[in-house]
């Protein structure tokens, strides 16, 4: 998403344009990792040749022995949930307690962790990764494998024979060097994104028709909710997530901005009172602007199990009498449906039943 110490969610972007490469004789040529969306299912033709944020990866294999790296995401090990890929799972350090799927809680503290320990920049440090022997090492962003802050870099996996993949959408994301496509890319953020990376993992792990029924049915999901609250007046909706305070430079709750946040509340029925603006806004966001913002409906954002979200809501509804929403005393929560991952269809539909309680 943005250059940060402690890095957090990645409001994620539209996917490269996809183009299945031309296979030449002998060798195919590697393909764009996303390169799936228009395609139909189908079996996986190992070895599967890849372009992942322009390093060339050679899966020969149904990967066995996953390690999935924490970039304060939970988007990637969820999305391994969702298609039935625990199995895969060597090690997963990706978790927050707390999600718009209940079920998705269990289901991640039952995966194995590999007795993995966070460095001071809450990544896995590369003397843990390339201890555990993994065949695949998957990464929220391409921060996930910067030698600056301790963390083993693709070449020097690659080198141990370890093959590593980038959530594709997020390949501008940490990347210094990253393409005019590759950062188009990650401005402009999409809950399609969300469902890109379902189908990549599909090919990967050749599941390519679980892949196509999970995603259809998210995207039946949605369409259902958005057909609800469809030629109602939208409602003013501020997302706001205290527990992630230390990501504005006041200090204030983390106000979510982008085009997945924008996207799960327009389908919910209601506006993102900061609509329209990068993700990035989140560190300059000041009091003179939430005073001043238009909140008919207050979404507490849950980051760990132990926030309050009704004691939350009481403090910021204390702290701006003049939003409707502290007049009425209107608010919902949301965990991780708002991010990059597969559950923005369970955040639009429990937005909606606030933000349009008669659609």
């Amino acid at each position: 998403m943005f250059h940060r110490p402690f890095p957090l969610p990645a409001a994620a972007a539209l996917a490269l344009a996809l183009a299945l490469a031309a296979t030449a004789c002998g060798t195919p040529a590697a393909e764009p990792a996303g390169a799936a969306r228009a395609a139909a299912p189908g079996r996986t033709a190992y070895p599967l040749t890849l372009d992942n944020c322009g390093h060339k990866v050679v899966i020969a294999r149904p990967p066995q022995r996953v390690l999935i790296l924490n970039g304060t995401s939970v988007g990637e090990v969820e999305s391994f949930i969702m298609l039935g890929l625990q199995r895969h799972i060597l090690a997963n350090a990706q978790s927050y307690g707390v999600s718009d799927d209940p079920a998705m809680v269990p289901a991640i503290k039952a995966l194995p962790t590999g007795g993995l320990s966070m460095n001071q920049n809450f990544e896995v440090p590369a003397e843990q990764v390339l201890a555990a022997r993994p065949d695949l090492v998957v990464s929220h962003w391409s921060g996930g494998f910067d030698a600056k802050k301790g963390l083993a870099t693709r070449e020097q996996l690659a080198t141990a024979g370890i093959n590593t993949l980038v959530n594709p959408v997020n390949c501008a994301y940490g990347k210094p060097e990253a393409t005019p496509a590759e950062k188009r890319a990650h401005r402009h953020a999409s809950i399609e994104s969300s469902h890109d990376f379902l189908r990549l993992l599909g090919r990967v792990f050749d599941v390519q028709h679980k892949a196509a029924d999970v995603t259809a049915g998210l995207r039946r999901r949605l369409d259902a909710v958005r057909a609800r609250t469809a030629g109602r007046p939208p409602k003013k909706v501020l997302i706001a997530y205290p527990g992630m305070s230390m990501m504005n430079a006041g200090g204030l709750p983390a106000v979510w901005t982008g085009r997945v946040a924008d996207e799960v509340v327009r389908a919910a029925g209601g506006t993102n009172a900061f609509e329209g603006l990068a993700p990035e806004a989140v560190s300059t966001i000041n009091k003179e602007q939430l005073a001043a913002a238009q909140v008919d409906v207050l979404v507490v954002g849950l980051f760990q199990p132990a926030e309050n979200a009704a004691a939350e809501a009481r403090k910021l509804f204390a702290a701006y009498p003049q939003w409707k929403a502290s007049r009425t005393g209107t608010y919902t929560t949301v965990a991780d449906g708002v991010f990059l991952g597969p559950l923005n269809a369970a955040a639009a539909e429990k937005l909606a039943k606030a933000v349009q309680p008669d659609a």
